[in-house]
């Protein structure tokens, strides 16, 4: 009855708009005193935010977002799009194609699935619209594109989904490398398929000169070189991972002054970026942390893994129950609120049920990607209107849907096969 009590209660102070960090943290800190008493409850509040803003390992997160806002300042992504396009541009959908894949070249880089979705809206959107491309379907493409950025690592969402579950984040950033090149394919596979059954939807393109191919990748090499720096560092063991987002943020910067791209006013905006979206990480895992605590008192996780057992559905099918309610969550929240929301609850689920802990974070985020695309709330929608504001909703929602497809079947390939997610860990050092 005092978990009921809490998630309506959280349910309430959400809906009052009240940051969903600060309602868990609300109800976390109320419900630990309703079981223990006040005094214990403050001393957690101080405990659990003084640990989490002071413990090294968290140091990922602002260092990983630096890296990328300081990227997303140096200009690659362009030049990330006008490579695909050199290689991929004279395909039928070429234009959608080189999105895509310069979608996945930013998000190796960049790590945040906006920042990726409001960057190629402003890049690739016009030149699409230029070459006739349906607005709906330009826009669903940048869409699933930008939905990539918490999936290929560095993800700041796997890093989140390593703290709470205190998981190597080195092991997960990794797991998420095959997944997310699997993504790529599989949206370009979807491109051709448009292609193919619709032929007067998408336009061919122009091959490039072998000469503009060659020209187009002296402008990645940075994207190149930095991605493998600070993956093959962690892949080799040389990084920690906290010491793999400090080395990006350096080498971002770097490569930013090498390539007279940054100025004092880029370093000092990237800098306010990071202070701000770090304090807002920082706050949901603090209010996760409380409500997890709260949650493990009620022993509502046992109660939930005890009541599930007795349905008979097996460990798969608990799975796709588990599944589905992200699913459905992911239509009307925003990714991260649902992953720190339900992790508490989920997570011993999962290890009771016996699977590996970080082929179910991948799993995990492939499901936070469907939502972030899937109307009504997908957030990387609402970005896109806000950077195209003569585009529709309704183009959007229907422009998504063919991508919104692929990953349902993508998901269930991850699934069914966990080896591609848990094979380039099983070589780690």
């Amino acid at each position: 009855m005092t978990t009921l009590i809490g998630f309506g209660v959280l349910a309430i102070l959400m809906a009052l708009r009240i940051p969903v960090g600060i309602a868990m943290g609300i109800v976390g800190t109320a419900g630990i005193a309703q079981i223990v008493d006040w005094s214990a409850a403050y001393r957690m509040i101080g405990t659990i935010a003084v640990r989490t803003t002071t413990d090294y390992a968290f140091g990922i997160i602002p260092m990983f977002l630096l890296m990328g806002s300081l990227v997303s300042r140096s200009g690659i992504s362009s030049e990330l799009y006008r490579a695909a396009n050199a290689f991929v541009g004279h395909f039928r959908g070429g234009l959608a194609l080189a999105t895509i894949g310069a979608c996945g070249g930013f998000s190796a880089i960049s790590g945040s699935s906006v920042a990726t979705a409001a960057t190629f809206s402003s890049i690739a959107y016009p030149e699409m619209l230029r070459k006739s491309y349906p607005k709906s379907l330009a826009a669903g493409v940048i869409a699933a594109g930008g939905s990539l950025g918490i999936l290929i690592p560095p993800s700041t969402v796997l890093a989140v989904y390593g703290i709470i579950t205190q998981q190597d984040i080195g092991k997960l950033f990794i797991a998420g490398i095959l997944p997310g090149i699997l993504a790529v394919t599989m949206y370009m596979v979807a491109i051709a398929l448009i292609g193919r059954l619709k032929p007067g939807l998408l336009p061919d393109g122009v091959r490039a000169q072998r000469g503009e191919k060659l020209a187009s990748l002296r402008g990645i090499w940075a994207t190149l070189v930095l991605f493998a720096f600070v993956i093959g560092g962690l892949y080799g063991g040389f990084f920690t991972p906290t010491e793999a987002g400090a080395m990006g943020a350096a080498g971002a910067f770097a490569v930013g002054l090498l390539r007279r791209r940054l100025s004092i006013a880029d370093i000092r905006a990237a800098l306010v970026d990071t202070t701000r979206v770090t304090a807002s990480i920082f706050t949901i895992l603090i209010g996760a942390l409380l409500f997890g605590y709260f949650l493990a008192l009620t022993q509502t996780p046992q109660a939930i893994t005890s009541f599930l057992a007795t349905l008979g559905l097996g460990p798969y099918g608990i799975l796709i129950l588990i599944l589905l309610m992200y699913l459905v969550l992911g239509c009307i929240m925003d990714s991260m609120a649902m992953i720190v929301l339900t992790l508490p609850i989920v997570f011993p689920i999962i290890i009771q049920l016996g699977f590996d802990p970080i082929w179910f974070g991948i799993v995990l985020v492939v499901v936070v990607e469907l939502g972030i695309i899937t109307p009504p709330i997908g957030i990387n929608l609402f970005v896109i209107k806000s950077v195209l504001p003569d585009v529709d909703l309704t183009d959007i929602f229907r422009g998504v849907v063919p991508f919104i497809l692929t990953d349902v079947v993508r998901l269930a390939v991850l699934v069914a096969f966990p080896a591609i997610s848990l094979f380039l860990p099983s070589l780690m050092r």
